[in-house]
C-alpha cells in the first residue's frame, strides 16, 4: 500500500482530471488577480520606496560599500556623495502600461508560493507515496532559493550594475538620459536571471535522484566552475574592480559548493 498512487482505487477519468486543473486554475487566478489589484492601488508607494531605491545615493548597498571601501584604502573608495539616476518616459502610453504590467509581476512573485501549493495538490493524487516527501521537499526548497535569488538580484547584482552602466560614458559629449522601459527592463530582467541561477542546486539534486549526476563529478570538475562562474560572474556585473567581482561570485561559488552537498555519491565513493 505505501507504493500505490493516492487515489489508485478509483482512477479519476479524464473530465474529473480536467475538473481538478480547473479549480486549481482558477483559485491560482483568483488569488493572483486580488494581489494585482492590491499592488496597483499602493504601486505609486511600491516605485518610490523600492523599485526605484537603487537610483538614490543612499540605498542600502552603496552606504555598505562605502563604509567597507574607507576602512580598506587599498580598495577603489566608493562614495554615496552625488550618485542619482533620473529616468525619463518617451513614449506616452509607457507608465500606464508599465504601472499595469509590473503590478502583475510583481504579483506573480508575492503569491509564488500559492502557485506551487495549488499545483502540488493537482499533482500529488497521482504520486506515490513515498515520492509525494521529495517533491514537497524539492517545492518548498525551490521556492526558498528562487526568493533567495530574486533578493541577491534586487539588494546586490542589479545596483553594481545599474551604478556602473548609469555613470559610464564613451565620451562627456553623449549624457546618459535613461528611459523608464529600458530601467525596468533590467530591472525584471536581473531578478528573473538570479531567481532561475539561485535554482542550481535543485537542478543539481533532480539530475542526481534520477542518476544523472554524483558527488565525485562537481568535485572534479571544480576549478573549471570557478572559472565558469567568475566568468558569470564578470558578464553579470561589468564593473572592473575585484570588490563588485568578488560580491557576485561568491553566491554563486557557494550555489556550487551546496550543490555538492546535496548530490549523491558515487558508487565508487562509498
Amino acid at each position: 500500500m505505501a507504493h500505490t498512487p493516492e487515489d489508485s482505487g478509483s482512477e479519476m477519468s479524464f473530465w474529473a482530471h480536467l475538473d481538478a486543473l480547473r479549480t486549481v486554475l482558477v483559485k491560482s487566478a483568483v488569488v493572483l488577480v486580488a494581489a494585482a489589484m492590491l499592488l496597483f492601488a499602493v504601486m505609486p508607494d511600491v516605485f518610490d520606496d523600492i523599485i526605484l531605491a537603487p537610483c538614490k545615493g543612499d540605498f542600502v548597498l552603496y552606504r555598505l560599500f562605502a563604509k567597507i571601501t574607507a576602512q580598506f584604502p587599498m580598495l577603489p573608495q566608493f562614495s554615496t556623495e552625488g550618485f542619482g539616476v533620473e529616468l525619463i518616459n518617451i513614449q506616452l502610453a509607457s507608465q500606464f502600461f508599465i504601472h499595469i504590467s509590473t503590478s502583475f509581476w510583481l504579483a506573480i512573485v508575492v503569491t509564488f508560493p500559492w502557485l506551487v501549493y495549488q499545483l502540488w495538490t493537482f499533482v500529488r493524487p497521482a504520486l506515490y507515496i513515498n515520492e509525494r516527501k521529495g517533491i514537497r521537499m524539492a517545492f518548498t526548497f525551490g521556492t526558498m532559493m528562487f526568493y533567495l535569488g530574486v533578493a541577491v538580484g534586487y539588494f546586490v547584482v542589479f545596483p553594481v550594475t545599474l551604478r556602473f552602466l548609469a555613470e559610464y560614458q564613451v565620451s562627456a559629449m553623449v549624457p546618459n538620459q535613461i528611459s523608464l522601459d529600458s530601467y525596468m527592463d533590467t530591472f525584471f530582467g536581473m531578478l528573473l536571471v538570479m531567481g532561475i541561477v539561485f535554482e542550481l542546486p535543485l537542478v543539481a539534486w533532480t539530475l542526481s535522484a534520477v542518476g544523472m549526476l554524483h558527488r565525485g563529478v562537481l568535485r572534479r570538475y571544480r576549478r573549471h566552475a570557478i572559472v565558469a562562474l567568475l566568468v558569470a560572474a564578470a558578464f553579470i556585473t561589468p564593473t572592473g574592480d575585484p570588490f563588485t567581482l568578488t560580491i557576485v561570485f561568491l553566491p554563486l561559488y557557494m550555489l556550487y559548493e551546496i550543490s555538492i552537498l546535496i548530490v549523491k555519491r558515487d558508487e565508487a565513493e562509498k
